[in-house]
Order: C-alpha cells, then sequence, then structure tokens
C-alpha cells in the first residue's frame, strides 16, 4: 500500500533502537525525510547510516536526553515545520512505589507526559496551518494493564492519554490526528536483562528466554520493533486520517477485551 507520505517530514524521538528505531524504518520506507534522535550517539550514528543506506532519504541525528528543553529545540531547529511526530521516551525502572521519592516522581512524569506534550504544543498549530499533521505516542499496555513496579510509568502515560485525548478532538477537522500506540511484549533491550542490552545472545538463551516471555500472549511469540513500525507508519499515513485520539494495543492478543 501506497501510505501517501512520500517526502514528508518526520521527528522520531528516542528512535536509535527498539520501537522507535522500528518507526523510523517504517517511515523512510514510506520516504519520509527524518529526524532521529537517541542517547548513544554511536547507536545512533549506525541507524542513521542504515536508514540512509537502504531507503535513501535525508536524516538529520540529534543525540540527547529528549526530555532535555536543549535537545527538545535541537530537534525543532532540525525540523521547524514537521508534517510527522512519534513520541517516544524510555520508562522509568521497575521499582516498589514505596521507593519513590518526589525527584524520581517528578522526572518520570516529565520523561513520559511533560516531554510529549511539550513537543506537541510547539508542532501542532503549524500542522493545523498546512492541513496535515499526524502524532504517534508511543506509550504502554500498561496504560490500560497495571503492571506492579511500574506505576510510575504506567501513571505518567495515562496522563498523557488523558491530556491528548481532548485536544485530538480540536485539531482533526484541519487533518491532524494524534493517536496512541500501546506495546505489549517486543523482543527489544528492554525485554532483557541489563547486562545483555545490546549484545549478541546465545540463540538457544534466546529461544528460551522469547518463550518464557511470551507464554501468557495469545499470539505465542513476542512482537517485533519491524511489525510495530509498520502499524505506526499507516497511522501516519494519508489513509488514517478518519482515525484519532485513540489507544491502539499492539501486543499479540495479551489485553484481553471485547470493546
Amino acid at each position: 500500500m501506497d501510505l501517501g507520505i512520500r517526502g514528508k517530514k518526520a521527528i522520531v524521538c528516542a528512535s536509535s533502537k527498539g520501537l522507535g528505531r522500528g518507526c523510523a524504518m517504517a517511515l523512510a520506507e514510506a520516504g519520509c525525510d527524518l529526524v532521529v534522535n537517541g542517547r548513544n550517539a554511536e547507536q545512533l550514528a549506525r541507524t542513521a547510516a542504515e536508514l540512509r543506506e537502504r531507503f535513501g532519504v535525508k536524516v538529520t541525528e540529534i543525540v540527547g536526553d529528549v526530555s532535555k528543553p536543549e535537545v527538545q529545540k535541537a530537534l525543532l531547529a532540525a525540523c521547524p515545520d514537521p508534517d510527522i511526530l512519534v513520541n517516544n521516551n524510555g520508562g522509568p525502572p521497575r521499582r516498589d512505589f514505596r521507593a519513590l521519592d518526589r525527584e524520581k516522581i517528578l522526572e518520570g512524569v516529565t520523561q513520559n507526559m511533560v516531554t510529549p506534550v511539550e513537543l506537541v504544543q510547539a508542532v501542532i498549530d503549524g500542522m493545523a496551518a498546512r492541513g496535515f499533521g499526524r502524532i504517534v505516542n508511543i506509550t504502554s499496555l500498561s496504560v490500560y494493564v497495571p503492571i506492579p513496579g511500574l506505576d510510575l510509568s504506567s501513571g505518567a502515560r495515562a496522563g498523557l492519554t488523558s491530556f491528548l485525548a481532548g485536544v485530538a478532538r480540536t485539531v482533526v477537522d484541519r487533518n491532524v490526528t494524534i493517536n496512541n500506540l500501546l506495546p505489549g511484549k517486543h523482543d527489544t533491550d528492554r525485554l532483557r536483562d541489563p547486562k545483555e542490552a545490546g549484545t549478541v545472545e546465545d540463540p538457544a538463551a534466546a529461544a528460551a528466554r522469547k518463550a518464557s516471555t511470551s507464554a501468557d500472549v495469545p499470539a505465542k511469540r513476542l512482537g517485533t520493533p519491524e511489525e510495530f513500525g509498520q502499524i505506526c507508519a499507516f497511522l501516519c499515513s494519508v489513509h488514517a486520517g478518519y482515525l484519532t485520539g485513540q489507544n491502539i494495543p499492539v501486543d499479540g492478543g495479551l489485553y484481553v477485551s471485547a470493546f
């Protein structure tokens, strides 16, 4: 399917690896020029080089934590009039809520609620004036399904969901949509032991880990960043202009609900 977004400009936050990288790859495949972002300069450079080589699109790299105002300014300076914004950021580490002090709580809310709201504020009026805009927020299935230890992440992302639900309805008449993707269990570093992040697993150990982790998923497998990215790209397409304010689980059927 031609997504109709060739030549569009997209900012994809936290896109050097994992689900953000999957989204950047899918948008590049659709012909979008990209501003990509990540905290690790070397990893970001590798991703950017692959995007350019595989898809022949323009790619600008902005290194840093997207929750920092100076990094946000750099993203917007690199692409002041984006057609597409994909909000993404790592969540707070798993910890008992009793271990959270005010500083940690505010940091988590800043990363997963305040930062995407700030970026939406910066781009939404320009999108509306130009008559096209697609905003996709990568949140979490924990918005629907509480996960003990991820209370801060769940609360901040649920706050973002509620905040933007009303905003989405104010701009859809100008062909600007805001939707949320709720990932379940995907085969990214986040599901690995921290010491394994970025390393190559023994094939047998990887197979055992994936089987154990996906045992409760109806699809009986982990999702991939690539298929997650393709769903994101469709939401950013010209075909999705009548879909807004929605939360879409991408979870292999893990979230059980008829509605």
